[in-house]
């Protein structure tokens, strides 16, 4: 049997074991609190870089839990893109769904889920969205499942949401510029030729082709400067635009500016009575001098005008009108001759 003495000295020899492990364990604890601090800061200098670089591309990256269709956002707060603050629409796949534009709403939500549940391997779209201020934004969306339940359901989805508004804008610029002058953005002369095949290939179709050549517009040009003469330019445009509109119809013509001072007009009207008062009054419009700030310009308009019916092709319909208007041309200037294929 152990004395009292002997039991003390093993009870402090216990104490002291314990107060060195303890000591042990805070030291590591110490260690661990400073490793997760360096952790902490690393992570956060990474997120930051992160952020930084993928901000500046316009990709954001998010995550959804697909039972609850709750979204995360990893680098950029959720409707930033669209205008809005967390508060006004909630990180939700309802949310999304709501801002995308109705002619791209239906196929989008298909492709998403049809990657959900397994029809595709890889949730991909490039579509539009409506921002807060009325505006439509494209973009580009790619997701992949990443998690499944122990069911096999899917659970969470992840993927990249980029901005691509500014890229598709030039895209839209350059078809325009392929198609449209860019200075009366009238069609030019490929475009109206597509009009041509595209609204004239009926058997039963019929038309007319009425072309416009300016008279004195050189003159004016070289004397007033090339300013007033774009400004003038868009002046006869907009005049033959809204003559057309009014005395043609809306939707049965195309115009088009072919050349320096020519125009071009394709209509589906070729009865006599329509065109004839139409180029009677186009000339009126020009019967007086036109003022282009504080410039007086007066010019004519010689017009060749060709009725045609299928199956007449372009090039000829052209050439028919052209020599009309040159016979004007020749003359005397500022008025109207009409030729039929009828």
């Amino acid at each position: 049997m152990d004395s009292p003495t002997n039991e003390l000295q093993q009870l402090q020899a216990q104490i002291a074991n314990l107060k060195s492990e303890l000591s042990d364990y805070q030291s590591q604890v110490s260690e661990l609190k400073k490793q997760k601090l360096q952790l902490q800061q690393t992570l956060k200098l990474t997120e930051e870089k992160l952020h930084a670089t993928l901000d500046g591309t316009g990709l954001c990256l998010w995550e959804q839990d697909i039972p609850s269709g709750i979204l995360t956002m990893y680098n950029q707060e959720w409707g930033a893109l669209l205008g809005y603050t967390l508060e006004e629409r909630p990180a939700h796949i309802d949310s999304w769904k709501s801002h995308l534009h109705p002619d791209d709403k239906d196929w989008v939500i298909k492709a998403f889920y049809d990657h959900v549940e397994g029809k595709e391997n890889v949730y991909r779209a490039v579509h539009r969205m409506l921002h807060k201020d009325g505006s439509v934004s494209w973009v580009s969306d790619r997701g992949r499942i990443i998690e499944f339940t122990e069911n096999g359901q899917p659970k969470r989805i992840m993927g990249t949401h980029t901005d691509i508004t500014q890229e598709k804008r030039y895209e839209q610029e350059l078809a325009r510029l392929a198609h449209y002058d860019p200075l009366t953005n009238l069609l030019n002369r490929n475009a109206l030729k597509s009009h041509y095949q595209k609204n004239f290939k009926h058997p039963q179709a019929k038309g007319a082709l009425i072309f416009i050549d300016l008279d004195g517009f050189k003159g004016i040009n070289d004397k007033a400067g090339h300013r007033i003469g774009d400004l003038l330019l868009i002046h006869v445009a907009n005049t033959i635009s809204q003559t057309a509109k009014n005395l043609l119809g809306a939707g049965q013509h195309a115009i088009a500016r072919i050349g320096g001072d020519e125009f071009v007009i394709l209509t589906t009207v070729h009865q006599a009575e329509i065109l004839t008062p139409f180029a009677n009054t186009l000339l009126q419009q020009f019967n007086h001098p036109t003022t282009i700030e504080q410039h007086k310009a007066q010019i004519g308009l010689s017009i060749g005008v060709c009725a045609f019916s299928a199956p007449t092709a372009f090039s000829h319909a052209y050439e028919q009108a052209d020599k009309a208007m040159y016979q004007v041309k020749q003359q005397g200037k500022h008025d109207v001759a009409f030729v039929s294929l009828l």
